[in-house]
């Protein structure tokens, strides 16, 4: 009798990873996203590749390399011999979120560069981490003498006066000033994995909203209901995307949902509105 099984689709294979918040493989969650665009991407090859990556990186070092040596070390193979850099040329490809296409051309954005600088960091045995800092994700390395923040498209490190400055625009554009004001620490604490991948999803949302690509915006919504499934403002997104697709019952269905789940909201009657008309082209 031959045995036969189902691959797991990419969603599903997403939200094994992203399931507990105790055992939460980043890299690997950041890489499947790609499976969207790539379906035949071998996530445990490119996981293979970043191995192989430090493995060269270790043999540089001594043994008894410090921390401050092995934080210079890596930042000299990531940045400069081996080039990674932002995507300066095209910030809003898509390309730039997907990690495959990240190693294979060593350009990205924040985020997902910082995600392959990090797991080389905590191959070093490096204290790393991911800073949602607005507008531009960071990475923080905890040193023995103190803390270095870096920007991972050029491995700059910034001073307390160079993170305000770069705070400021977003600040005054949030009304975060005088009696509003937030210490700066408190956008230098570490991300969560969950918010880094939430946060790579909503990069990708935003591309293809704004190239009113709906077919890609659905694959990156569901992953986001799975990732975030008390984020009732992506169940509402997953569907006016169905609507534009005019995919009416699951619009229906996921716009439903959102207003059963909010009762404040400003767009609340509008929603409730647009799930009327919809229901009608249904009857």
């Amino acid at each position: 009798m031959a045995l036969s099984y189902t691959l797991p689709t990419p969603l599903e294979y997403f939200a094994t990873l992203v399931r507990s918040d105790d055992q939460f493989p980043l890299l690997e969650a950041a890489a499947s996203i790609a499976q969207d665009e790539y379906p035949e991407l071998d996530v445990q090859q490119l996981l293979g590749d970043v191995d192989q990556l430090l493995a060269r990186l270790r043999r540089r070092l001594p043994t008894d390399a410090s921390s401050l040596q092995r934080l210079r070390s890596l930042n000299q193979f990531f940045f400069g011999d081996l080039g990674f850099a932002g995507n300066v040329n095209d910030y809003y490809d898509p390309e730039n979120s997907y990690l495959n296409a990240v190693l294979r051309t060593r350009r990205g954005i924040p985020i997902s560069l910082a995600l392959v600088w990090m797991e080389l960091a905590q191959g070093l045995d490096l204290h790393a981490r991911g800073v949602s800092f607005p507008g531009h994700f960071m990475v923080k390395v905890l040193l023995p003498k103190g803390q270095v923040v870096m920007d991972p498209t050029t491995g700059q490190s910034l001073s307390r006066e160079e993170l305000s400055e770069r705070l400021e625009p977003y600040k005054r554009r949030s009304g975060l000033v005088d009696d509003y004001d937030i210490p700066l620490g408190l956008y230098l604490q570490a991300a969560p994995p969950r918010d880094v991948i939430a946060r790579m999803l909503r990069n990708l949302k935003e591309i293809h909203r704004s190239q009113k690509d709906w077919g890609r915006l659905l694959a990156v919504q569901d992953r986001l209901v799975v990732l975030l499934p008390e984020a009732w403002g992506e169940w509402r997104d997953r569907g006016l995307a169905h609507a534009e697709r005019g995919e009416t019952a699951l619009a229906v269905a996921d716009l439903e949902v959102y207003l059963e789940r909010v009762e404040e909201g400003l767009d609340i009657d509008a929603i409730a509105e647009r799930v009327s008309l919809l229901r009608r082209t249904l009857s």
